[in-house]
């Protein structure tokens, strides 16, 4: 049976005899190269228990490379972070370092 069950949780039984399921099966957004990305990168500290965050914002691409993108920035920082819903959220106030390292990476930033 595999895990195809895993796929309908939340279905809502249909009547209709000629009904498929088609599942949420969208495809990842394909990512486009760094040199046409237009990366925002910010401090933020609101909601956060007055703590500094960097924001790299405006990811265009799947999860996995933003998750690659997220891991590397982490790495030169020397920090801790988390990726999710198209932005890097990297812990402390690591703005100028975080563009000068997008920038030598070849993406835009503003």
């Amino acid at each position: 049976m595999g895990k195809d069950w895993k796929d309908r949780l939340g279905m809502v039984y249909s009547t209709n005899p000629d009904f498929k399921f088609e599942g949420n099966k969208s495809e990842d957004s394909k990512t486009i190269s760094p040199e046409k990305q237009n990366l925002k990168v910010s401090i933020d500290h609101k909601q956060r228990k007055g703590k500094t965050v960097t924001l790299v914002q405006n990811f265009i691409g799947n999860q996995e490379d933003l998750s690659e993108l997220g891991k590397f920035l982490k790495m030169k920082c020397g920090t801790g972070g988390s990726t999710k819903e198209g932005e890097i959220i990297l812990q402390g106030d690591f703005c100028e370092k975080v563009i000068k390292i997008l920038r030598e990476s070849g993406y835009k930033v503003r």
